[in-house]
């Protein structure tokens, strides 16, 4: 534990957590495979330790965006399937195959590139092609004309040097509960079926996936033999609006107590003075930041905790100190540990999330590299990762 207590701020990930959400999202998901979605260096958590853990746990397929992301998995000793769900230059053809990694074929012209590319090498590149039913990204394009994407993406089947083993899609709205976005996620699911029934005039397509985590909490009957599990991984709710029952959180990120102070009435707090007290009150400064992870946005908004006790920021939160009012923590003192996020009373992700306006996925990719990420099993520590200590 010398490198948590040696540091600022440190993030702890429970990895009895993590196989706990795992387990719900295969009763979740029945007889499909789920792929876990590791990209963004596993949303924070740490992508290596983080991916094997999953792996020991039963995930079939891990998906990434991109090929620097999928390398990084095999280096970790990762040998499952690996997905790219980006883009990844035609000239990398070689790689990809000596990967194993399957890339998403996305349009006509990138198909004819990487087969062009993969023939030069002579490789085979395994490919799952991304059917846009409505996200508006990349993809064939659908939701206009599905007879003309269905026809383009089927050519693609036929060209030299791609194997074409499976067919997905992304759906945009599916952690709303309006009803518009309701229809609008029912004819995304309607659109890829129809589309892959065309696909498959070529012949059976082996793996299929249109779910995501807001797909797979709302109807777990669309898995179509594998789901993509993204934030439930990690005990996030896709949104207020859909939740996915019995999710723990995995990360927590916490800090120590650099000063108690006293402050008297008209004191001021941090840069532009935002917070002046009005009252006589204990100030408690926290080694941490922004640069750490912890948003701006929540000057004079966020919660963090002190000895299991809530105590509220105040002032601006700087690049490496946050303020907090301790006056209700008579015991805080130098040298305390204090939760930023992720475990009450101190703010959720997505508590926090709500207050700065955004979503719980950007708080936890955003928690920075220089925050030692700290892996328990069975309350004892297993693992450190340093991101300074390799550099």
């Amino acid at each position: 534990m010398n490198a948590v207590l040696d540091a600022h701020c440190w993030a702890e990930i429970d990895l009895d957590a993590l196989v706990h959400n795992f387990r719900l999202i295969q009763q979740r998901a029945g007889t499909a495979a789920v792929c876990a979605v590791v990209k963004a260096d596993a949303y924070g958590h740490g992508d290596s330790i983080t991916a094997r853990t999953l792996a020991e746990a039963g995930a079939a397929w891990f998906a990434v965006s991109s090929l620097a992301e999928a390398r990084h998995l095999r280096r970790g000793g990762i040998v499952q399937p690996i997905l790219i769900l980006g883009m990844t230059r035609p000239e990398c053809a070689a790689e990809l195959a000596g990967e194993g990694v399957v890339q998403a074929i996305y349009s006509p012209e990138y198909a004819r590139a990487l087969s062009m590319s993969a023939e030069s090498a002579g490789v085979v590149v395994e490919g799952h092609l991304k059917i846009d039913t409505g996200m508006g990204r990349i993809g064939f394009g659908a939701r206009r004309d599905p007879e003309s994407a269905a026809a383009a993406a089927l050519e693609c089947r036929r060209l030299k040097g791609l194997n074409i083993t499976g067919a997905f899609q992304h759906f945009s709205v599916a952690d709303s509960l309006s009803a518009e976005d309701v229809l609008y996620t029912e004819e995304q699911y309607t659109l890829f079926r129809w589309v892959v029934e065309r696909l498959e005039s070529a012949g059976p397509l082996k793996t299929l996936h249109c779910s995501n985590s807001a797909g797979l909490a709302g109807h777990p009957e669309w898995s179509c033999g594998m789901v993509r599990a993204g934030v439930i991984l990690y005990g996030q709710d896709p949104s207020d609006e859909v939740r996915f029952p019995g999710l723990r959180p995995v990360m927590t990120v916490k800090s120590v107590v650099s000063q108690v102070k006293d402050l008297a009435p008209g004191d001021c707090v941090g840069y532009g003075r935002t917070y002046t007290a009005e009252r006589p009150l204990r100030a408690a400064t926290l080694c941490c930041g922004y640069a750490d992870g912890y948003p701006r946005l929540l000057s004079n908004l966020g919660t963090a905790a002190i000895c299991g006790k809530a105590a509220p920021v105040i002032g601006r939160v700087s690049m490496d100190q946050v303020v907090v009012d301790a006056s209700a923590i008579p015991e805080a003192a130098a040298g305390d540990e204090a939760v930023l996020l992720g475990e009450a009373p101190a703010d959720s992700f997505a508590q926090a999330a709500a207050k700065s306006g955004t979503i719980s996925y950007e708080l936890l990719c955003a928690v920075a590299r220089r925050v030692p990420r700290v892996y328990f099993r069975g309350g004892k520590v297993v693992g450190v990762l340093d991101y300074l200590a390799q550099e």
